[in-house]
């Protein structure tokens, strides 16, 4: 007998429009593996409107209205004045989908939309790395306890597999020490300044290709590297830390000259972020480093992005994912849908 698995996705963003042609794309994959059928019964937006239909939403329809308004079709049957966590507490519904935008300094509302769901014992995949940075443990155990599964795979690396990695294929390995290049902005700024480019030609140029977001200060002062640097190490070394926890220092101070003496002792600049054990304890840092022009470290160019993990019993292993595009990180959630409905009794 075939099942119906329900999910809402808060946030329709870029990574969620992705994401639910991607879902419209595998149905009948799914389908065939899991004998189940994945229908969408909420969409929340902040700015294009709410819609809930609990028999499923037409979401082809509604991607073609966002191509066409860019918003909602408010004459919908299921276009809904309600609020995202209105949703996550009343909504029937076995999956919650957290992409709404990050919160970088709270992770908030996006925690209380998970704590929502994982309380109503539903599922919860993150794509917001904002709740990993700031609540892991609490929502993990929260998960534990009602015995619903929590996956976050698209928080730190797009759709590359880093904490399914370390979950599924090493085990009982102790993770002792984190080290990669995690932001595409300061990779993608450095490398420009490097040609001679002033950094306002450069931030000018990376809008308009995308690269860099409205404000970029919080890429440039190393805040996004942060709030990686603590989901990595919440979830692979348990440090229960937050972004203000890591001794962060951003490239706001690094120039063409800075870059050039680098150059001159064969380095090149990069901002580097680390977690380790030292003195009995986790440290966590973000900050410019120089790297040899050998090393792997300084292959790492333009919106690719490595992290290297170190464990008692496996050595280092690199992580490198080159110059993901969207689609990449719509598949980081989908492979969370995936988990869910391999581990899920439901589908079993």
């Amino acid at each position: 007998m075939s099942e119906n698995i329900k999910i809402a996705i808060l946030g329709f963003g870029n990574v969620g429009r992705a994401f639910a042609r991607l879902l419209t794309e595998k149905q009948e994959e799914i389908y065939s593996k899991f004998n189940v059928k994945v229908d969408v019964v909420a969409v929340s937006t902040r700015s294009k409107g709410c819609l809930v239909n609990e028999e499923g939403i037409d979401l082809t329809g509604v991607l073609n209205d966002l191509e066409k308004y860019n918003h909602f079709d408010e004459s919908r049957s299921d276009y809904k004045d309600i609020s995202s966590m209105k949703i996550a507490e009343n909504v029937d519904y076995d999956i919650l989908f957290e992409l709404t935008p990050l919160q970088i300094f709270s992770g908030q509302p996006a925690i209380d939309h998970i704590k929502a769901a994982l309380n109503r014992k539903k599922h919860a995949v993150s794509a917001n790395k904002g709740p990993i940075a700031w609540a892991f443990k609490s929502l993990r155990d929260l998960a534990d306890e009602n015995n619903v599964l929590f996956y976050y795979e698209t928080t730190v690396m797009d759709g590359t597999p880093v904490f399914n990695l370390v979950d599924e294929t090493l085990k009982f390995c102790k993770v002792t020490e984190v080290k990669g290049i995690l932001n595409s902005t300061t990779n993608f700024v450095l490398e420009e300044i490097a040609k001679g480019k002033s950094y306002d030609e450069v931030i000018q140029e990376g809008k308009k290709r995308g690269f860099v977001e409205e404000d970029p200060s919080m890429d440039i002062e190393g805040w996004d590297a942060a709030a990686k640097t603590a989901a990595l190490l919440n979830v692979l070394m348990e440090a229960d830390i937050t972004p203000y926890d890591v001794d962060r220092k951003g490239i706001e101070d690094i120039n063409y000259e800075k870059i050039k003496e680098a150059e001159a002792r064969g380095n090149v600049i990069k901002l580097v972020c680390y977690g380790g054990i030292g003195a009995g304890k986790i440290t966590a840092r973000v900050r410019p480093e120089e790297v040899s022009k050998n090393s792997l470290l300084a292959s790492i160019t333009g919106t690719t992005s490595i992290v290297s993990i170190t464990t008692d019993l496996m050595g280092t292993v690199s992580i490198v994912e080159h110059e993901p595009e969207i689609e990449q990180t719509a598949y980081g959630v989908f492979s969370d849908l995936v988990r869910v409905l391999s581990n899920n009794p439901l589908t079993n």
